[in-house]
């Protein structure tokens, strides 16, 4: 968390300098100042994400999680997780938080990194927003391209996690 934070400061830096570089302050100003309005619209959702994944701490028993979520589940907690990411609300700012909630809570690498996938590439509330945007045919064939991914990338994750990760 510490290493992500100290990128994302390095890069707040550099943006900083290239529109001070490029407006000066006025452009700086603008820059902070469409942020604010950005952390007052997102602010409160991320408080909401941060107090369910306190409660889904407390309330997922560890014995749960090792059946269905562990490495040990297999193909019920890979099948799990590819159900349970597309079906997420909200993308990346809930998903995120309730998959390290699932880290520390025991699941299983190819189990977190199926949730992770498929919460990033089979969203199916964005569905209609798609076939509105660009067709159902394109909407269908994104869509039927992109299931067996999640499995398939929870499974490298499984048998390569312990050789990358350092575990035996």
């Amino acid at each position: 968390m510490k290493g992500a934070l100290l990128v994302i400061g390095m890069m707040l830096v550099g943006v900083v300098g290239l529109a001070a570089w490029r407006g000066g302050w006025p452009l700086v100003y603008e820059g902070l100042k469409r942020g604010g309005q950005e952390s007052v619209t997102l602010l409160p959702l991320l408080v909401v994400v941060f107090v369910l994944t306190g409660f889904v701490q407390v309330l997922l028993p560890r014995e749960l999680v090792a059946h269905w979520l562990s490495d040990e589940a297999g193909w019920r907690g890979i099948g799990v997780a590819w159900v349970a990411g597309a079906l997420t609300p909200g993308g990346g700012p809930i998903g995120m938080p309730l998959a390290a909630t699932l880290v520390r809570s025991g699941a299983g690498l190819g189990v977190v990194v199926t949730y992770l996938t498929s919460l990033s590439m089979l969203s199916f509330i964005r569905l209609p927003m798609e076939v509105a945007m660009y067709g159902g045919r394109l909407t269908g064939l994104r869509l039927l391209a992109s299931l067996v991914l999640p499995p398939v990338a929870g499974l490298l994750a499984h048998a390569l996690g312990p050789l990358l990760m350092g575990r035996t």
